[in-house]
């Protein structure tokens, strides 16, 4: 089909997610739980919060959900948001068709405490590859590279495919957004050593390299996981050089020449062949190892989960007991 480069049904597929132990709770006793907690100032628990999400069950509840993320993201408890609930929370905004919210939610991470896991990246960018929505692919592909999350092959191919598909449309892009995408082709195109992988490193340096010409190096590299030494037209250069003295083919402009007359500017409908033809050829054979990964990731977290909710009932049992010994105590002090 037309579409066999993009994710296959079995790593798209909820099965396995959807037959894990369920732990149905009302919504809307939970959040009025979380309120009071929060009103008394205390800590609201990483379960609790991991429960709202798994139990959402329509659109409404998503936004609920999001306010209930900002609130533990700025809380004491912050730094115990679970990866299972983040996995949980990507897939219930698919699910619902809040797909927006789950990427406002991974660019504004630091409010919400958004960082997935490469498994989950994968199934949001080809969410948006599906429907061609490549600026938006690009825009999670851009939260990979803050991140330095290009571990896995099937992310890196899924990347260089949206990278290569959004530049191919020629967008107008403003200075921030040459910024963003040279960064990410240059790292995701670090980790592929081949004829696109080449290609994307010097797009990448090329993009950068007007960056830096226009607003100085500064603008380059502050906020990024980029070089921070001047030269990125010259870095093209040296890309050009190692594939001339090779025998890779890379997708360029016929001269150095024209890529600084075009300031920066590559062939991208060339790195767009290129990229597709990679992930026609090699995404399949990836997913593979992925899905082994994800298997074991989910039962880590099932028993992870059962841990707390064992470790929950023995806290809340000793609570009780305390509770039953003061009242006791109290009791026989009034007697006497």
């Amino acid at each position: 089909t037309a579409r066999r480069w993009l994710l296959s049904a079995a790593y798209t597929d909820t099965k396995l997610w959807e037959t894990r132990e369920r732990d149905p709770q009302n919504i809307a006793v939970l959040a009025t739980t979380m309120d009071r907690t929060y009103d008394r100032n205390l800590p609201v628990s990483s379960l609790t919060v991991s429960r709202f999400v798994d139990n959402i069950s329509s659109r409404e509840e998503v936004d609920q959900a999001e306010y209930y993320l900002y609130k533990f993201r700025h809380s004491p408890n912050c730094w115990y948001l679970r990866d299972w609930t983040i996995h949980s929370w990507i897939r219930q905004c698919l699910k619902h068709g809040a797909r927006e919210k789950a990427l406002h939610t991974l660019k504004n991470k630091v409010q919400y405490g958004i960082f997935p896991d490469d498994f989950t990246f994968n199934l949001l960018i080809d969410s948006y590859i599906k429907d061609g929505d490549f600026k938006s692919a690009c825009s999670v592909v851009e939260e990979v590279m803050l991140q330095e999350a290009f571990d896995l092959p099937s992310t890196q191919i899924l990347s260089l495919y949206a990278l290569g598909n959004y530049l191919g449309s020629k967008p107008q892009l403003t200075v921030s957004e040459e910024r963003a995408l040279g960064a990410s082709l240059l790292i995701c195109g670090l980790k592929q050593d081949n004829s696109v992988g080449l290609s994307a490193q010097l797009l990448g340096n090329a993009l950068l390299g007007k960056v830096e010409m226009l607003r100085g190096i500064h603008a380059v590299f502050k906020g990024m996981p980029v070089f921070w030494a001047r030269g990125y037209l010259g870095q093209a250069l040296a890309v050009m050089e190692r594939a001339a003295s090779g025998d890779v083919k890379l997708s360029k402009d016929t001269e150095l020449s024209s890529l600084l007359a075009s300031q920066g500017k590559v062939d991208s409908a060339s790195f767009q062949a290129l990229a597709s033809a990679l992930a026609q050829q090699s995404l399949a054979a990836a997913e593979e190892p992925d899905l082994e990964q994800y298997e074991s990731r989910v039962q880590a977290w099932e028993a992870e989960k059962r841990q707390l909710v064992l470790r929950e009932k023995e806290m809340r049992e000793k609570a009780e007991q305390e509770k039953q010994e003061r009242l006791a105590a109290k009791a026989a002090a009034q007697q006497v």
